[in-house]
């Protein structure tokens, strides 16, 4: 058997390897509290759920559906966005809707990049960029995001060599796993910078309605001339607490929708129709539990936040995303502090490493611990500091 050569260059997904150490310790019976992995604990809406049960006993969503989607969820994305960001659409040419925003992640770069191009990919990200790029046969240059750019790409310092094989940006405000956030006048300089250098932009913005604070986080889609050189790619998993549907949706660019609507006709078979009506009462119907969450969100963050800090690690709270973005203590690594967290309070958190090697001296932590469980996983990890120095000790 032999495998392609593609796959020396694919590690396993960063959460498999994760939940196997996790797994590892509650075999041996102990008690692991993660603040791992982004997946939202409250459940989705009654009224989408109710949907979701009505629409699958309706015979006519038992065939197959069409790789484009229902033609109302279209109308309904469309509708939000104008709702929501002031942004006019096409439903017809525009708009697209995917199995998961990470599937059409996945199958963009496969529009765009052939062997040897290169793909213009945040560093910490969401790995799944760079691993598109890779699986296509491209390159990923990584662009550092650093706490003095406010954790935004210095898009000045892109060597001209690379820009000259460059064909896509990768950004995603508000970030993960930064917790960042992203201007206006900044989406405005990458329009201006994508039609300089003739880059195909992919904004990711599915956290764009996890925010905190009255603050409301900016769509690319709003800048003039976003369209013209890109496309959004948005999902109901943080929204709606819908991770377990796997249903997202990407907006913009017509050219760039139809490229990623062929790839997609020709890999998979379109998204269970009961599942996109459920999509449609998401948008169309009550958005009060959004509010909701996001204050339950906010509490957690605030706790989290202010016990990194007695704790000695510098930590902000972020104004929107799931995740809190700390610098570990002086002397440790990002992957050395996950470990020490989990050996001795059994706590897991994701070393920054993880995303990026300009995450290197921070770790992240998720917002999505239940209630239940997060006074116990806070009152643990409060404990690391007399765990370490009491281990010291011995020594």
């Amino acid at each position: 058997m032999r495998m392609s050569r593609r796959m020396e260059n694919i590690p396993p997904y960063l959460f498999v390897e994760i939940n196997r150490k996790i797994a590892e310790k509650r075999a041996r019976g102990e008690e692991v509290f993660s603040f791992a992995i982004g997946d939202p604990d409250m459940p989705t809406p009654d009224n989408i759920v109710d949907k979701l049960c009505q629409a699958a006993r309706d015979t006519d969503n038992h065939r197959y559906p069409e790789t484009a989607g229902l033609p109302e969820l279209r109308r309904a994305i469309a509708n939000w966005y104008q709702k929501r960001f002031n942004v006019s659409l096409n439903p017809e040419t525009e708009v697209l809707p995917l199995i998961g925003s990470k599937e059409g992640i996945g199958h963009m770069a496969l529009c765009f990049i052939d062997p040897e191009d290169v793909a213009l990919v945040p560093d910490p990200g969401y790995p799944v960029y760079a691993m598109g790029t890779i699986l296509a046969g491209g390159k990923p240059h990584y662009l550092p995001l650093l706490s003095k750019n406010k954790f935004l790409p210095d898009l000045d310092a892109i060597p001209a060599e690379v820009l000259e094989k460059a064909k896509l940006l990768w950004l995603n405000y508000p970030n993960n796993p930064t917790g960042a956030v992203a201007s206006p006048d900044f989406f405005k300089r990458v329009v201006q910078f994508a039609k300089k250098h003739d880059l195909a932009v992919c904004h990711d913005g599915p956290y764009s309605e996890v925010c905190y604070d009255e603050y409301q986080p900016t769509s690319f889609m709003e800048v003039d001339g976003a369209k013209e050189v890109g496309v959004e790619f948005h999902s109901f998993s943080k929204s709606y607490n819908m991770t377990g549907w796997r249903i997202g949706m990407v907006v913009g660019n017509a050219e760039m929708i139809d490229a990623l609507k062929r790839v997609k006709s020709n890999l998979d078979s379109g998204i269970p129709q009961a599942i996109q009506q459920a999509a449609i009462e998401a948008l169309t119907g009550p958005q009060d539990a959004i509010k909701k969450h996001n204050a339950v969100y906010q509490r957690r963050r605030d706790l989290i936040v202010d016990l990194l800090n007695d704790l000695g690690l510098e930590a902000k709270p972020p104004k929107a995303g799931l995740y809190v973005w700390a610098k570990v203590p002086d002397g440790y690594t990002s992957l050395d502090f996950t470990n020490d967290l989990l050996d001795k309070v059994g706590v897991a958190v994701i070393p920054g490493t993880g995303y990026g090697s300009s995450g290197e001296g921070y770790v992240r932590l998720s917002l999505t611990v239940p209630d239940a469980m997060l006074v116990k996983a806070l009152s643990r990890l409060a404990g690391w500091q007399n765990a370490r120095n009491r281990f010291t000790a011995r020594k």
